[in-house]
This record gives structure tokens, C-alpha cells and sequence, in this order.
């Protein structure tokens, strides 16, 4: 039988049982003592208990460091995911005994955050929240009375299919603001405009135009190699005649890379030179969707145009297109 223990206004639960580890928790009320303890006893009694000792005594915060020093440097994501797991670690969530956080908690951190980001960061930080507490369970052996919660949390629908291209003049225009770009880095100087162009001939992703190496280009054939990609398969890029004059215009680097920005400078500068041509609602993912769409209307087919973006899906490479019925009309006859 368990025994209760009064201690400075709260109420300690002892349960004591021959074969089992003697289980403790401390509670503002006496009913909530008595709750738990016949639920613990209730389970040793069908032979499925199984200590909550790690889960009661851990805080979330403390379930985050050890994710992000053990599990975190093993993924090519690992610079966006401790971003993530830092956001995470600063809400009051953070300060819960893992045990302790159901539904109830999460929906409270799932409404501080819209108030602050969209649906589409929340979710990317509840993915990263869900998989940590899948590792406490399944390699740390962490049990969680509750599963899993993030599974019980409703998640907010997130309409993130985008159409903005290029129009009018705007290309020449940010071309014209992106030469002026100097930049933090004496080094970058010059640099966005040669990527902006480079991102509409080639479809490239912004991480895959970071990390381009000229060991990686095959000039005879005109192709460069992406030997990691966001879906972990590599590709080959053809390339076109406009994205061959941008390299020739670079400097060769002493660290091999093709271009001196890293993601986040490129979004930077992407950002100054929209705002100095006076282009509004244009992001660099959206070159993506531009590059994607010029593919289709020089006549390539859907299986030609994936090879060279790397889509895995007819449907994932449908959002990336968006054709204009002006551009078409050439093609009709």
C-alpha cells in the first residue's frame, strides 16, 4: 500500500513493493497523491508498470541538449534544426518535467508561437519536438506516460503554395540593385547578381548554390554535380549557356567553393537588392518556381524538367510550376 507524507503545504506519495524500485512524487493536493499512486499500483499489479523516475525527474530543456549534442550533428539540417531546438529551449515549456507535458502543455506553446510565426514555422518546430521525444523513447528508453504528445496536438493548416514570378522589367531592375550590393564582406561584393541569374538557369535550391565546388563541374559536358540534396539524392545539372558565362566571370577560390555566400547572406542580400529595386512579395525560393516554369515553357516534359530540379513527385514539381497562358501561346501554333 502506498503511504502519504504532508511536507510544507504539499503531499509526497510513497509507493513500496517487493520486486519494484520505490517510487516517489511529491503533489499540491492529497487527491492527486492518492490518484497517481493507485494508477502506479494498479500497473504493477498487471505487470506493465514501468518507472517514470527519468521522465519525472528530466525537464524538456534538459531533453533538448542532449538531442541537440548527440542526435543533432548527425543531419545535413543540423545548423536550421538547433535553431529550432534554441526557440524551443527559451519557451517556458522548456522548465517542464517531461512526464509532465500532454496536449494541454503543448497547445499553450503552439499559441504563443502563432502569435509571433506562421503556421509553417510551428510546424517545422513541433516536426523537430516530436522527433526528440521519439529518440527519449525508443534509444534513450525515456518512458513517456503519454506517448508521444506532439502526436495528440492539432496542428494549424499551412496554405504555403506560392506563385510569384517575375514581371515586367523586375529582373533588370534587381540585376541593376544587385550589382550596387556590397555586401558585410569586402569578399561578396558582386556576388548575389551572378547568383540570381545562376538560380534561374539552374533551379538550384539556395543550400545547393552555397555549397557549389568546382571540383564538382564538368565543363567538357557542361554539368555540375550536386552530390547532397534536400531529398538525399544526388543529381547532375545540365547547364545552360547563360549559367556557363556567370562562371566564367568568378574568381577561383582558395577553398574550392564556387561562390563566397553562405544561405543565410544570400537571403540577406537577396532581400537588400529587392528592397532597392522597390520589388515587393519576391523570395529567393521563389527563382525556384521561375527557373521550374522556364523549364516547361522552352518545351521540356515533366520527366526532362524533374532531372534537372530534383523533384521527387509530378505532384511536388506541379506547386514549383506556374505558367503563364501569355508565354504558351507561341507554343500552340
Amino acid at each position: 500500500m502506498a503511504c502519504f507524507q504532508k511536507r510544507s503545504g504539499s503531499w509526497r506519495a510513497i509507493i513500496k513493493r517487493k520486486g519494484y524500485p520505490t517510487q516517489t512524487r511529491t503533489f499540491d493536493l492529497k487527491g492527486q497523491a492518492e490518484t497517481w499512486a493507485k494508477q502506479i499500483e494498479n500497473e504493477m499489479d498487471r505487470g506493465v508498470f514501468v518507472s517514470r523516475v527519468e521522465a519525472e525527474s528530466t525537464t524538456l530543456a534538459e531533453l533538448l541538449d542532449r538531442y541537440e549534442n548527440e542526435i543533432t550533428p548527425q543531419k545535413r539540417g543540423a545548423a536550421m534544426e538547433r535553431s529550432h531546438l534554441k526557440v524551443i529551449g527559451q519557451d517556458p515549456i522548456a522548465r517542464c518535467f517531461v512526464a509532465r507535458i500532454t496536449g494541454r502543455e503543448l497547445t499553450a506553446y503552439k499559441n504563443r508561437r502563432l502569435a509571433v510565426v506562421a503556421g509553417s514555422t510551428l510546424n517545422r518546430e513541433l516536426n523537430v519536438l516530436s522527433h526528440v521525444f521519439t529518440v527519449a523513447a525508443q534509444e534513450w528508453h525515456i518512458h513517456l506516460p503519454w506517448g508521444n504528445p506532439v502526436r495528440l496536438l492539432s496542428r494549424p493548416r499551412v496554405n504555403d503554395k506560392r506563385d510569384r514570378r517575375l514581371v515586367g522589367d523586375e529582373l533588370p531592375r534587381l540585376l541593376t540593385a544587385a550589382q550596387a550590393y556590397g555586401g558585410s564582406a569586402p569578399q561578396t561584393a558582386g556576388h548575389i547578381g551572378p547568383i540570381i541569374i545562376w538560380a534561374i538557369e539552374t533551379a538550384m535550391r539556395r543550400g545547393e548554390i552555397a555549397a557549389m565546388r568546382w571540383e564538382h563541374l564538368d565543363r567538357k559536358a557542361r554539368v555540375l554535380l550536386i552530390p547532397e540534396t534536400k531529398n538525399g539524392t544526388p543529381r547532375r545539372v545540365p547547364l545552360s549557356t547563360a549559367a556557363l558565362v556567370v562562371l566564367d566571370g568568378l574568381p577561383r577560390r582558395i577553398d574550392g567553393r564556387v561562390f563566397a555566400m553562405h544561405t543565410g547572406s544570400i537571403s540577406r542580400a537577396f532581400a537588400e537588392a529587392c528592397k532597392a529595386a522597390g520589388i515587393e512579395g519576391l523570395t529567393f525560393h521563389d527563382l525556384r518556381h521561375e527557373a521550374t516554369s522556364r523549364l516547361f515553357e522552352k518545351g521540356l516534359n515533366p520527366m526532362q524538367v524533374a532531372a534537372i530540379t530534383g523533384h521527387k513527385t509530378l505532384q511536388m514539381l506541379k506547386r514549383y510550376t506556374h505558367l503563364r497562358a501569355e508565354d504558351l501561346v507561341g507554343m500552340l501554333g
